[in-house]
């Protein structure tokens, strides 16, 4: 189940859950943060291509294209016996930011997305149907867990797509893993 849960940046303290989406939606809006479900426009197969997704989201990526005017839209997918699932994991787990904002689309299964925003940490559990947009700029990680399996589209405004500014912190230490997340919310 989608979820958030808000904490204090220092990893200590008490924790605000939510797994309604218009609270999330709500919170998130807070920090800028854009937050929302959208379902496809006809059923989608299992071992459905790109072309096949895109086709099936046709609809909001469109009106979403509109507003942005992405140069970029494609489909990824990660699963727990790809090759390099583990080194894929490891780069995204240190805190960055990115010079433009960050859109991703869970078309299938789940990934944790940390959002650093002043003094506390939005951890968002995103699922199928979920869309999330980080601002350009903010700190924040991700996690795709020990045995990643998601399908997300990925939107970009920029011809050099996903790059990532390091801040060297290690805050990301200091808060529970995807696999820890999801055995404590499910």
């Amino acid at each position: 189940m989608t979820t958030l849960s808000i904490a204090p940046a220092s990893g200590t303290g008490s924790t605000e859950t939510y797994s309604d989406h218009d609270s999330i939606a709500a919170c998130l809006r807070e920090i800028g943060v854009e937050f929302e479900q959208w379902r496809a426009d006809h059923a989608l197969p299992e071992d459905a291509d790109q072309d096949t997704v895109l086709a099936a989201y046709s609809g909001a990526i469109e009106r979403l294209n509109r507003r942005y005017g992405f140069r970029s839209i494609d489909v990824v997918s990660l699963g727990p016996d790809h090759p390099d699932a583990d080194m894929l994991r490891s780069k995204f787990l240190a805190e960055h930011t990115h010079a433009d904002f960050e859109v991703r689309f869970f078309v299938d299964g789940s990934g944790l997305f940390y959002l650093h925003a002043g003094d506390r940490v939005y951890m968002v559990l995103c699922e199928r149907g979920d869309l999330i947009s980080v601002p350009a700029n903010t700190r924040h990680w991700f996690d795709m867990g020990s045995r990643p399996s998601f399908r997300c589209i990925r939107f970009f405004t920029t011809p050099d797509g996903w790059a990532g500014d390091f801040t060297g912190s290690d805050i990301a230490t200091r808060f529970p893993d995807y696999d820890s997340f999801i055995s404590e919310h499910t």
